[in-house]
């Protein structure tokens, strides 16, 4: 579905891109994700032809961006990091424009009584972006969760099948921030996506696989679920048990192969602690959890979340990744 090879960009002496290469396949939801510059926007803006690259190839559907760029953006929806409203203009009125700068071949015809096709197109748009009822409102007048709705609308005129969409939930609330992360899960159902975001939680919650950009290279490039798995350690384990900090370390204190006991939480006679260990200890553990009496809320690998993982790249080597 989208395919970049080779993508290199620089401004100046300064180099952005540095021999960018990913793919991302029909109906896959994928997060771009980065530190602020490490040149996640500027990828975005070549892969949807707003910026030409110095080189490489940008394929959208088999269709090279840089030979046919016209042809190729009849696949995309774009959502820029500001969205491109116009505060005069109804939500109507901009949606309909924008079907008429796109070139959406829809009738606008229709008998007495009935709506046209263009029409019912906009009111079909609106209705996925939850912004029926203020459609006929300046958008000017509206929120700013309003203004991202109605630039994921923008994006969605002419049912694009790929859509890109470029820090959607910057500057919203969290009740806003929410509701735009579910619809973005509602339209990854229908079509491919790339968010590309520098909030770590956003992209964990939403998309199946990950890219992590760093200084214009990519640093990973996984399943999500797979990229955190990655860094399992059986040597790390994280439990939850009804006694004190003492007592448990009491109870492992004379272990062979326990080297600390790190004491995460204590209240209300609850202790969460990770154990680090020089090798696998689990069922050892249990067992003597079991024969203690000791009632266990939690017990498992300590996992590194999304977070632990984006900042050991960020601070790491180029990795070649999987996808």
């Amino acid at each position: 579905m989208i395919e970049i090879k080779g993508l290199t960009k620089s401004f100046g002496a300064h180099k952005v891109l540095d021999n960018i290469t990913f793919r991302v396949e029909k109906g896959e939801v994928m997060g771009f994700l980065g530190a602020n510059g490490a040149g996640k926007s500027t990828t975005m803006n070549i892969v949807t032809g707003y910026l030409s690259q110095d080189t490489g190839n940008v394929l959208i559907n088999g269709i090279d961006m840089s030979e046919k760029p016209e042809e190729a953006k009849k696949h995309i929806g774009y959502l820029p990091e500001k969205p491109p409203v116009y505060p005069n203009m109804t939500v109507s009125e901009y949606l309909d424009f924008v079907c008429e700068l796109k070139g959406v071949r829809l009738s606008g015809k229709a008998k007495k009584g009935e709506i046209s096709e263009k029409e019912a197109h906009i009111n079909e748009v609106c209705e996925r972006c939850g912004i029926l009822d203020v459609k006929g409102r300046l958008i000017g007048n509206l929120s700013k969760g309003y203004c991202q709705r109605v630039g994921l609308a923008q994006a969605l005129i002419g049912d694009p099948e790929i859509l890109i969409l470029d820090e959607p939930t910057v500057g919203l609330d969290p009740v806003q921030i929410i509701e735009i992360r579910n619809l973005i899960k509602e339209l990854g159902r229908e079509h491919t996506v790339i968010l590309n975001s520098h909030i770590l939680s956003e992209v964990s919650a939403v998309c199946e696989k990950v890219i992590i950009i760093n200084g214009g290279r990519i640093a990973a490039a996984a399943f999500t679920d797979k990229l955190i798995a990655e860094f399992e350690d059986v040597k790390r384990l994280r439990l939850r048990v009804q006694c004190s900090a003492e007592a448990l370390e009491r109870m492992f204190s004379a272990t062979f192969g326990i080297e600390k006991i790190e004491v995460v939480s204590e209240e209300e006679g609850t202790t969460e602690a990770i154990i680090h260990t020089s090798k696998d200890l689990r069922s050892g553990i249990m067992s003597r959890l079991i024969e203690k009496n000791v009632a266990v809320k939690y017990f498992g690998i300590d996992t590194m979340s999304l977070e632990d993982i984006f900042l050991k790249y960020v601070g790491g080597e180029e990795h070649e990744g999987d996808i």
